[in-house]
């Protein structure tokens, strides 16, 4: 798994800035990210793909061990669609 860290490692090598400004940019991406998504808005990054929040709304389940019913909270989550090239590259 690539992490946080090492995809601002690998940035830093590619583009030759210092880690810190590197970190200092994806850190301020996230957090614009986030809060296009707080708001509703999806973000769309040409040739990656599109972020996008999901309502599930609240419903019915099934305890697995009892069979009773418990009620499952609405929630909002985020989703990913993968652009066409995105697609198309791991392909």
């Amino acid at each position: 798994m690539t992490t946080k860290k090492d995809l601002i490692a690998a940035i830093a090598k590619r583009t030759g800035e210092k880690k810190a400004t590197v970190e200092h940019v994806f850190n301020a991406t996230l957090v614009e990210i986030e809060k296009a998504l707080l708001i509703g808005d999806a973000v769309a990054i040409n040739g990656f793909g599109t972020f996008e929040t999901k309502r599930r709304e609240a419903r019915t389940g099934r305890n697995p061990r009892t069979g009773e019913p418990v009620e499952i909270a609405a929630s909002t989550s985020v989703g990913f669609k993968p652009a066409k090239a995105l697609k198309d590259s791991l392909n």
